[in-house]
């Protein structure tokens, strides 16, 4: 069966909140054996954009991150150069491989998908200014 989940990000959702006039949305959707989630990252008003993640965490908290959706490695995200866009869309597809080791159990993307399900992950999206996340969002099913 195929999963589909939304994230609505803002500023305000980081923690701690970040006055930012950028905004965003992403869609995921999986396959029907929950072995790919094709995923759609839009953001709008963005500077110096230098990664987005999923993230684990309940809304209010930060967490490891499960998978990347844009960007290079976490090692050198202080030494990245950022684009800026009025507006920019991000796809791809996350696989088992594209999951990041972790400590909460997530080992491929059906055990995401399930995180996912219980609202225990949020994308983050980074920037140069803002390092630690410029726009978040938690992920939620859509029925």
């Amino acid at each position: 069966m195929r999963s589909r989940f939304f994230a609505i990000l803002k500023g305000r959702n980081e923690v701690p909140p970040v006055r930012s006039n950028a905004r965003g949305v992403a869609k995921f959707i999986s396959n029907r054996r929950q072995t790919q989630l094709k995923f759609f990252l839009e953001v709008e008003n963005i500077e110096n954009f230098v990664q987005a993640h999923i993230h684990f965490g309940e809304k209010g908290e930060n967490g490891p991150v499960l998978a990347f959706l844009f960007g290079a490695d976490l090692a050198t995200l202080a030494d990245q150069n950022g684009i800026t866009t009025r507006k920019g869309t991000v796809t791809g597809v996350i696989t088992d491989e594209d999951i990041e080791r972790n400590n909460v159990g997530v080992k491929n993307v059906k055990d995401l998908i399930k995180k996912m399900k219980k609202g225990k992950t949020y994308v983050n999206v980074h920037t140069e200014q803002n390092l630690a996340g410029e726009i978040r969002g938690q992920i939620r099913p859509i029925c």
